[in-house]
């Protein structure tokens, strides 16, 4: 296992096959009364990062949670859009502090039988599900559903997805399939984990009798922020994230081409979506010379805090986002963010976090870069530590006992 694997897997205990036999029911020894029993079912997670926020925050919220909590996490045996598994990890749970991280190849029939056989031996609190959509959210609750998987509550995190601009993505599919899959969440046993009120919302219009949990998503950042350093170059802007049309690099690129003043913009990211890359790059081909714009690869989690604080702005125009795990990230880089009123972010960047767009439109951002390139260096300067002081006072306010923790003293809802 290499050096990057080994950074996102800490206190690896033990490495047991997948085989039940080999593989004890979770317990707290040294616990009076029973733990709180979750099976935590997403499609990617650690060592993996490709996939963004969702990875780190369940981590976190792994990471965070009391002794009275043992999870299972079941997942892929890979990153996404990698064909390559982790080494050592496919077909292995793993020990991850108060968590077992089960790695699943899914076009491997052994695995399927023998996941099977692990998830039959055992009772659950509850199931959560990282997903509305995914493969392995569907298959779960239906387990549920079919008395295959035995889980008291379902908690479904559909991290965005029910929003109004990620239902627009693949809409036609989606609404066909919506019904069918509707009545097997409506149930009394079914909670909803919403990170905002914006995204309880989303989840009420679509389900209205919901009964929706609403807790911020904690991150795994120090108090306080880098300290800004003084760039007298040209403005250099940055985007990190996901390449896909949700994301809305498109808009940045197409704003870039109508202004005037000399702009650098880094680009990162897994490109997930190659159409929309190739429309991306097109626009990249028409913009004026006063604009140089690079595609710099995937960067590790590691990088990314490091990265972001050599730059004078993060340009994110999102069309919606139900935490924003890089907005943070790049608050704590003391790097200002650039995007609309779509994330939870934006009393932040009211305070000082960067530059709220009215509205999500090329000629609105266009005209905020135009400006925002006339700036001195001894403005950014001042912007920059006014970025790092909106991050100081959220990061201030993040308390409160954790998600799993929340729902065990709740009595699972």
């Amino acid at each position: 296992m290499n050096d990057t694997h080994r950074r996102h897997l800490p206190d690896i205990a033990a490495q047991d096959r997948l085989a039940p036999q080999n593989e004890p029911e979770i317990s707290r020894s040294s616990s009076s009364t029973l733990p709180f029993r979750v099976l935590l079912v997403c499609e990617y997670f650690e060592p993996g990062f490709r996939a963004g926020g969702p990875i780190r925050s369940i981590a976190n919220m792994i990471d965070s949670s009391s002794d009275a909590v043992d999870v299972l996490v079941v997942t892929r045996d890979r990153d996404l859009g990698s064909a390559e598994p982790y080494p050592g990890l496919s077909g292995r749970i793993v020990r991850r502090r108060n968590a077992q991280v089960c790695y699943v190849d899914s076009r491997r029939l052994r695995h399927w039988w023998l996941l099977v056989k692990t998830l039959t031996r055992r009772r659950f609190d509850l199931l959560y599900v990282n997903s509305f959509w995914a493969p392995s959210s569907l298959l779960s609750v239906l387990g549920v559903r079919t008395g295959l998987i035995r889980a008291r509550r379902i908690l479904v995190a559909p991290r965005g997805e029910l929003a109004a601009s990620a239902l627009d993505c693949k809409s036609t599919k989606k609404s066909l399939f919506l019904p069918l899959w509707r009545p097997f969440l409506r149930r009394r046993d079914v909670l909803w984990h919403a990170t905002c009120e914006a995204e309880a919302e989303a989840v009420r219009r679509i389900f209205r009798e919901a009964h929706v949990h609403v807790s911020r998503t904690k991150v795994a950042l120090p108090p306080e922020p880098l300290p800004p350093t003084l760039n007298d170059g040209p403005l250099r802007l940055v985007f990190i994230s996901r390449i896909h049309p949700i994301k809305g690099l498109d808009i940045a690129l197409a704003a870039l081409e109508q202004v005037t003043g000399r702009i650098v913009l880094d680009i990162y990211g897994p490109i997930e979506d190659r159409a929309y890359w190739a429309v991306c790059q097109d626009l990249i081909r028409r913009l004026p010379r006063s604009v140089t714009v690079s595609y710099r690869g995937v960067l590790a989690p590691d990088q990314v805090r490091t990265a972001l604080a050599g730059y004078d702005a993060f340009v994110f125009p999102t069309k919606g986002e139900n935490f924003g795990h890089i907005i943070a990230e790049s608050l704590s880089a003391s790097c200002p963010v650039i995007c609309a009123d779509r994330t939870p972010w934006t009393p932040v960047i009211q305070a000082g976090g960067g530059e709220l767009l009215n509205d999500l439109d090329v000629q609105t951002l266009a005209r905020h870069l135009d400006v925002l390139a006339t700036a001195t260096p001894e403005q950014w300067l001042h912007k920059r530590r006014a970025a790092g002081d909106a991050y100081r006072g959220w990061r201030a306010g993040d308390t409160g006992a954790n998600l799993l923790d929340q729902i065990r003293l709740a009595g699972g809802g």
